[in-house]
């Protein structure tokens, strides 16, 4: 990763997948911006990472705000010259069963996990098309793959992750720039945590039900993306990739 920059958007929390994936690549010598709607959180992040003798910065950044995607790529074109790839990792998740579920929440739901995809995607097209290459990673989710009661708006979203990266990855195949999607199983990040605080009987009952017998750790995923990003997977577009210990084999 060497003499590339990367945006990774919800990296500010410590324990989660954007934060991980940052440090992954920066630590493998890409320069590195940290995005967050928690603007405070993501300096910190950055500035963690800048302790360690690595290039990263950390910007505040709306996702689902259109003029914030065109003022960031504008930021990053102007300090380093190119942007070389795009992790689309900011989301959220309400589970609820759909008769619980608000229209507002439904619609938060798909504008931060979907819709924000869509944003980041076209605003760095062109800066990776004028450099004649570029590689943009977008997570989705197991739950883009397999139904989960409760998680409706959710799995809707990440579903849609799914496609919308199928079809991108054909729509600038011919132009140098790849798209995948991962899709992460159980990973034991800050939003894990706080599902298991509030019912922490199911801990146990998780882990059996993954094959490895345990859940992730964002490196598992933060690897995955940096291999997706590299050279060494430049013949990978349009596809998808399942890091879930198991979970969707059975």
């Amino acid at each position: 990763m060497t003499q590339r920059t990367v945006i990774v958007t919800g990296a500010a929390s410590a324990a989660g997948l954007g934060f991980a994936t940052a440090r992954l690549l920066a630590r493998e010598g890409a320069k590195v911006y940290l995005t967050d709607i928690d603007g405070a959180g993501v300096a910190a992040r950055a500035q963690e990472l800048r302790d360690e003798g690595l290039a990263a910065e950390g910007v505040a950044h709306d996702v689902t705000d259109p003029s914030a995607w065109d003022a960031l790529v504008a930021q990053v074109v102007a300090d380093t010259g190119r942007i070389d790839g795009l992790v689309n990792n900011a989301g959220i998740a309400v589970l609820r069963w759909t008769a619980d579920l608000d229209p507002a929440s439904w619609d938060r739901q798909l504008d931060v996990n979907l819709k924000s995809v869509y944003l980041g995607c076209r605003a760095v097209l062109a800066q990776m098309e004028a450099q004649g290459a570029g590689a943009i990673v977008n997570l989705s989710s197991v739950a883009g793959l397999v139904g989960i009661p409760g998680a409706s708006a959710y799995a809707a979203s990440k579903g849609g992750v799914r496609f919308y990266t199928k079809s991108l990855a054909l729509e600038v195949a011919a132009k140098g720039i790849r798209a995948n999607s991962v899709h992460p199983g159980v990973i034991w990040t800050d939003m894990q945590k706080v599902a298991i605080a509030d019912n922490p009987d199911q801990y146990d009952a998780i882990n059996a039900s993954i094959p490895m017998q345990r859940m992730g750790e964002p490196e598992d995923i933060g690897h995955m993306i940096a291999f997706l990003l590299s050279g060494r997977a430049k013949y990978i577009t349009g596809s998808e990739f399942t890091v879930d210990g198991g979970l969707t084999a059975q």
